[in-house]
């Protein structure tokens, strides 16, 4: 049996061809789609959803090894292949839908337990797409993602480091993340410009270093987070100042900064999650003035 999956062919035969708008680069290689599945560490009990289905590289041994699939793929094309050539197993549910839309609560409920997702995501929504997934972690288990090897550096950085940023905290405040497989270039097609990487991030059981968080309100760090970090080449007290954080002033700022033990003339990528969270419920519990 061939390694490459016969994605050009179908292409070709079917008058399809991968989408710059929606940023489709197709796995081609099958070993590389199997060892992935199985990295995933899905179960035979396991109802998982495919984000992107694209032409099955990995729904096809996604569906070998789980009880149900439910794939997600917005591009009506690939939808009417399937269903014209009917190439899917009978436990995948082939959905027409746009992931950045879907309700992951509805489908959580409908899988009767947090989400187990999987994905080969297009560069151009990986971004808004880990920020949805911070915002629904209470439905999730875990997400096994493909991304662009620079995004999967940033959700992994560790502090102090020049890939260390909001999503590395936002994450870290819900979820583990690690870096599983590497990917090249060549195991797609058509061929990206960069490497790519595949990350788990576990949200349940509750890692230990999020069960270890004081109780804090997240909606509020994410806008501390925001704030430090948009403008991360100054200290916090301007940074954070300038992000009108609850009303508070400039001098108020610098105060909260210190008694959570933060020096004010320190940047943003110096502090920890549990430097943000202490900050965090601070700012919560202060007056503004």
């Amino acid at each position: 049996m061939s390694n490459d999956l016969p994605i050009k062919k179908i292409l070709s035969q079917h008058q399809l061809a991968p989408s710059k708008k929606l940023g489709q680069n197709f796995l081609v290689h099958r070993q590389t789609a199997e060892r992935i599945v199985a990295l995933s560490g899905v179960t035979p009990e396991d109802s998982v959803l495919e984000l992107g289905v694209g032409l099955g590289s990995l729904t096809l041994p996604l569906a070998e090894r789980v009880k149900q699939v439910i794939g997600l793929e917005l591009d009506a094309g690939i939808i009417a292949y399937h269903q014209e050539h009917q190439d899917l197993p009978a436990n995948v549910t082939l959905l027409h839908q746009d992931l950045l839309k879907a309700d992951f609560a509805a489908l959580a409920a409908q899988t009767n337990g947090p989400l187990k997702i999987l994905a080969n995501l297009p560069y151009s929504i990986s971004n808004l797409l880990l920020f949805k997934l911070i915002e629904n972690h209470e439905s999730l288990d875990r997400a096994v993602l493909m991304l662009q090897k620079e995004v999967g550096q940033r959700i992994t950085a560790q502090v102090g480091s020049k890939e260390y940023g909001v999503l590395s905290v936002l994450l870290a405040d819900c979820a583990s993340v690690e870096t599983i497989m590497q990917v090249g270039p060549g195991q797609f097609h058509p061929r990206p410009k960069v490497d790519s990487v595949v990350v788990r991030i576990t949200f349940r059981p509750v890692p230990p270093r999020v069960a270890q968080l004081p109780p804090h309100d997240r909606k509020l760090l994410r806008r501390i987070v925001n704030a430090a970090f948009g403008q991360r080449r100054k200290t916090l007290r301007n940074s954070l100042s300038a992000g009108m954080i609850n009303g508070l002033s400039r001098e108020q700022m610098a105060t909260l900064l210190s008694q959570s033990g933060i020096n004010p003339e320190t940047r943003a990528e110096r502090l920890t999650l549990e430097d943000f969270v202490r900050l965090t419920n601070a700012v919560a519990a202060c007056p503004p003035g």
